[in-house]
């Protein structure tokens, strides 16, 4: 199951995992250094790609999880490829605003091509079913605690060592 690293404002969901605030062991040291780290790298990284890209800004919980995945990396790959554009002419200051997709900006463009079609498929909308099954997983709390220990776990095991090595010598 995907999750989100979160601070502590956030429900005790599946879908959320956050840091813990007072650690009572090395494990849990090292998963709150980690994860604080980590949370804050994806918080400045997916801000700036929600800033971009209004499809990243709206809910999610309807679409496919293999969708989801083929969204984020057409935006990321898009946000590269505008950064490279635009490499030369970084102005010193940053205006999240700049980006704001307004409604009325898309409709004063004229296409005189043929228009945009879509089509929906059940590869990208996901059925009621599936979106309850989702919103069920995501809200488990139980789950929710067992992701949290399993990951506390996994940090202890890729990290841990190599830190009480570091810290012997």
């Amino acid at each position: 199951m995907g999750y989100y690293l979160t601070d502590g404002i956030y429900p005790k969901w599946a879908a959320f995992i956050p840091t813990i605030s007072l650690p009572q062991n090395e494990k849990e040291g090292l998963f709150a250094k980690v994860q604080e780290a980590k949370r804050k790298d994806v918080e400045r990284a997916f801000g700036v790609l929600q800033a971009r890209f209004a499809i990243i800004r709206n809910p999610a919980l309807a679409r496919d999880a293999s969708m989801l995945g083929k969204i984020m990396i057409a935006c990321i790959i898009m946000h590269n490829m505008i950064v490279e554009d635009e490499r030369d002419t970084y102005k010193t200051y940053y205006d999240p605003n700049e980006y704001d997709q307004a409604t009325n900006a898309s409709s004063s463009n004229e296409n005189n091509e043929e228009p945009f079609q879509f089509q929906n498929s059940n590869n990208r909308i996901a059925s009621l079913e599936t979106y309850m099954s989702n919103r069920a997983r995501v809200r488990d709390e139980a789950m929710h605690k067992a992701l949290k220990k399993d990951l506390v776990e996994h940090m202890w095991l890729k990290f841990g060592v190599q830190s009480r090595d570091n810290n012997m010598h």
